[in-house]
């Protein structure tokens, strides 16, 4: 289970150009995992 939410991260960390787009990113996949908890 964590190496999945592990590799989701990486993922959109690699997907985004900015630095604007990897906040947003990490607030989107922090949101995430507090749901799935």
């Amino acid at each position: 289970m964590s190496r999945i939410i592990v590799l989701a991260a990486l993922m959109a960390l690699a997907g985004c150009a900015t630095i604007e787009g990897i906040g947003e990113d990490i607030s989107s996949g922090s949101r995430a995992v507090q749901n799935a908890l």
